[in-house]
């Protein structure tokens, strides 16, 4: 443990995951936020894979809790919040890193409900967790760290309209906040992840498309410019780390593709 985050509350929102074979990206935060001396509120939906998390770290000797809330429901934001600053004495990081497409197509075939619901877990969710910390960074002397996870499906078609129409607002989010509270002390910015192997892309997408695993992960790994091979939930953590470090302290406004190049290739 070098200490990176030594002393700092941090939240993770979405720090269980969908069960598979590799770590999901909230998972991961979660773990590494705690490896460099954090201590860590996971927050999830599912409280029995934020609890799994909060042992994990428990067995690397890290200092960690678990809270469960759904933030589509404000006064649960508000209350996870709250609940943060009794346990963690502050909140210097809230990591967001909740999203979901289930459900979601092209702009003539995705149905309301399935547009209403992913706008209210990926766009509004964010807003709720952000609304209710923002009070508490910006009357802290210390400031606070925001990292919103976004995704490349902000910047690039997908045939998925609700999930690219999220996340695209989560970066106007994200630079507005910024730009907003800088005097207050408080940074804000998002990841980019690009094709990641987590068990939400691969596992989902392989159950929902009728395929192998092995198949899903080599088509996405051959789209991938650099090495031809995806990235990982910890390639997204480390830029977390650094974003919520106060090695990013002069950083703020940032959207920070993860992508392994997918984001400047040409042809």
């Amino acid at each position: 443990m070098s200490g990176r985050l030594k002393d700092k509350s941090a939240v993770v929102v979405g720090a269980g995951q969908t069960q598979g074979s590799t770590i999901g990206n909230g998972r991961a935060t979660a773990l590494l936020f705690a490896r460099e001396g954090a201590r860590v509120l996971c927050v999830d939906r599912d409280l029995a894979s934020a609890e799994e998390t909060v042992a994990m770290i428990g067995a690397e000797g890290g200092q960690a809790s678990a809270h469960q809330a759904d933030i589509t429901r404000e006064a649960e934001c508000e209350a996870l919040v709250a609940e943060a600053v009794a346990r963690l004495g502050g909140l210097d990081i809230l990591h967001n890193n909740v999203g979901i497409g289930a459900g979601d197509g092209s702009v003539q075939r995705l149905q309301e409900d399935a547009w209403e619901r992913i706008m209210a877990v990926n766009l509004k969710g964010m807003w709720l967790t952000m609304k209710h910390a923002l009070p508490v960074m910006r009357e802290q002397a210390s400031g606070g760290a925001i990292v919103n996870i976004s995704s490349l499906a902000a910047i690039a078609p997908a045939n998925i309209i609700a999930y690219e129409v999220s996340k695209a607002g989560v970066n106007k989010l994200t630079t507005s906040t910024a730009a907003l509270n800088a005097r207050h002390g408080v940074r804000c910015n998002a990841i980019m992840p690009g094709l990641i192997d987590t068990p939400m892309a691969i596992e989902n997408i392989a159950r929902a498309r009728g395929e192998s695993v092995e198949a899903v992960r080599a088509a996405r790994n051959a789209r991938v410019p650099l090495g031809a091979r995806m990235g990982t939930a910890w390639d997204v953590a480390y830029a977390a780390l650094f974003l919520a470090s106060d090695e990013a302290k002069f950083i703020t406004g940032v959207v920070l593709a993860v992508d392994g190049g997918m984001s400047v290739r040409r042809g």
